[in-house]
């Protein structure tokens, strides 16, 4: 009998420690594709659950980098009981009404391409149209008698990618620099490095390459050097991938403008975590929490990349 009794009660204790779990607000941060880069992000996500042992965090990837699959699968995860939301959104001129419909339901926030027009709480991430303007900056340093780019970027109507671009070209306006077209590519790195061939084989007059995206400079590395022209070609680029901080150590590359996704994915959980519990203090007037970019050359890449590595390692 007092055997049945200590198994009931360890089953009761089981159960109302599963019911405590489930109980536990749910935080999901849903990129818009699969890249490298978003795994700084996660590794914030990472560090923000070290700090919240009483929320669970999900960090999200897509199917594919569509906005119809990523708001598919916000509606799964508000079916599935998360409580709020962060996005970095595929296209968000296309996905307003489904960002109003998950905001009337649950807070939503937006990172790095943000949805100003929807619903949303606030944005957490880069000014884009500042890191457009330094790499605007870098490529007025590299050359100084002017040139023609031709730039490469995911999703071209992204907030992120517009906002990039017009910042580029607001930079070197009336400096002989032109930036002569833009090719998207939709997060498909096969695309991405095709691009880089047929603007080669094609293009002869370009004398620089801006890679608007962390995936588009180490595919355009790897096309220069198949053709010979590492070097030749001046590179500018964004965000950190090992490729692109490799080539800018060895002045291959120009320089890149580096965001901090780790920052968002910590943040922005910390975030929504207090937003969840009544305190908005955090939330600026405007909505907009930026986290500074800065440009990384030959002089601070190794300090940079230190800094990275240590972050990583701090969650690991």
């Amino acid at each position: 009998m007092q055997r049945n009794l200590i198994a009931g009660v360890a089953v009761v204790l089981a159960m109302a420690g599963a019911v405590q779990a489930q109980e536990k607000p749910q935080l999901a941060f849903v990129v818009n594709g699969a890249s490298d880069f978003w795994k700084l992000a996660e590794a914030g996500v990472a560090k923000a659950q070290g700090e919240l042992p009483g929320y669970e965090l999900q960090f999200r990837y897509p199917a594919q980098a569509t906005a119809a699959l990523q708001n598919a699968l916000m509606d799964d995860l508000v079916a599935a009981g998360t409580d709020a939301i962060m996005i970095s959104s595929a296209d968000p001129k296309t996905s307003i009404d489904a960002f109003n419909r998950i905001a009337a339901q649950i807070p939503l926030f937006t990172t790095d391409s943000d949805a100003p027009d929807s619903d949303r709480i606030a944005y957490v991430g880069s000014s884009n149209t500042e890191a457009g303007v330094q790499a605007g900056e870098i490529a007025k340093k590299a050359l100084p008698d002017g040139g023609q780019c031709m730039g490469f970027v995911g999703l071209l109507g992204a907030d992120n990618a517009v906002e990039r671009i017009a910042g580029f070209r607001q930079a070197v306006e009336g400096t002989g620099i032109e930036l002569v077209d833009v090719r998207g590519d939709d997060i498909d790195q096969t695309k991405a490095r095709a691009n880089v061939d047929d603007v080669l084989a094609a293009n002869p007059d370009i004398t620089c390459m801006v890679g608007f995206y962390s995936y588009n400079p180490p595919r355009i590395y790897e096309a220069l050097q198949a053709a010979g022209k590492l070097g030749e070609i001046t590179v500018i680029a964004f965000d950190e991938d090992p490729i692109t901080l490799g080539a800018v150590r060895s002045g291959e590359f120009a320089g890149t403008v580096v965001q901090q996704p780790f920052e968002w994915g910590y943040q922005g959980m910390l975030l929504m975590a207090k937003y969840l519990e009544g305190d908005s203090s955090m939330v600026p007037e405007d909505g907009l929490i930026i986290i500074p970019t800065k440009i990384i050359d030959q002089s601070n890449v190794d300090a940079f990349e230190e800094d990275l590595k240590a972050k990583i390692a701090s969650v690991g």
